[in-house]
């Protein structure tokens, strides 16, 4: 039985799924379906751009939460090193820097379930003095 909460906001447009989330480390997955694929049949790029802006987004609020502050991304760069046409891929973030200004995580996403890397991401974030105002 899975009592996690399903995902929610862009998370569940991608389908990702958090197990954890906090300051240091971000684990989730995403079941690839036939909405994730391009034409040829294999995982689209920005499946796995936007996987690592939400894993790292969302430990990097975890970290500047409690100090009241907001993140937003500044910079993404995410390459792409094997195909994946279906399955499971596992998608784990941890920070590389957690400063006063601004953090840098980094994504790696595997495929499951032989761990093999299939794509690995860096965000960079700004650190927010507040939450941003919605528009």
């Amino acid at each position: 039985m899975n009592d996690r909460p399903p995902p929610q906001g862009f998370s569940s447009v991608i389908d990702l799924h958090f197990e954890e989330v906090s300051a240091t480390a971000v684990r989730g997955y995403i079941d690839i379906g036939p909405q994730h694929l391009q034409p040829y049949g294999i995982v689209h790029g920005g499946l796995y751009t936007a996987a690592v802006e939400e894993a790292a987004s969302y430990g990097a609020a975890a970290a500047v939460l409690p100090r009241g502050q907001a993140v937003v991304g500044v910079a993404n760069s995410t390459d792409f090193l094997r195909p994946v046409s279906g399955g499971r891929v596992r998608v784990e973030a941890f920070p590389l820097h957690q400063g006063r200004v601004q953090q840098l995580w980094e994504v790696r996403i595997t495929r499951l379930p032989d761990h093999v890397l299939v794509a690995l991401g860096r965000l960079r974030l700004q650190n927010l003095p507040t939450p941003p105002l919605a528009r």
